[in-house]
């Protein structure tokens, strides 16, 4: 009988930080749709679009963006 659960993640492939924060009925209700339309998770969807945020605020303000500098090293 084969396992039940999600396959466990490749080494290293793991995030290691949590992120909590409180929205609107409303707010949370459009993010699930806007997801839902791009064929993305909740989560991996609010992940996009804060990362591309932070991009062009950092960048914006000549300062390096974290994850960016982490992928090219």
């Amino acid at each position: 009988m084969a396992k039940r659960g999600r396959p466990k993640l490749p080494v290293g492939s793991k995030l290691g930080e949590y992120m909590e924060m409180r929205l609107d009925v409303a707010e949370k209700e459009a993010f699930v749709r806007a997801a839902e339309i791009c064929g993305m998770s909740l989560s991996a969807w609010v992940r996009a679009r804060l990362r591309a945020a932070s991009q062009r605020e950092l960048k914006k303000m000549d300062m390096p963006v974290p994850f960016i500098e982490k992928l090219s090293a």
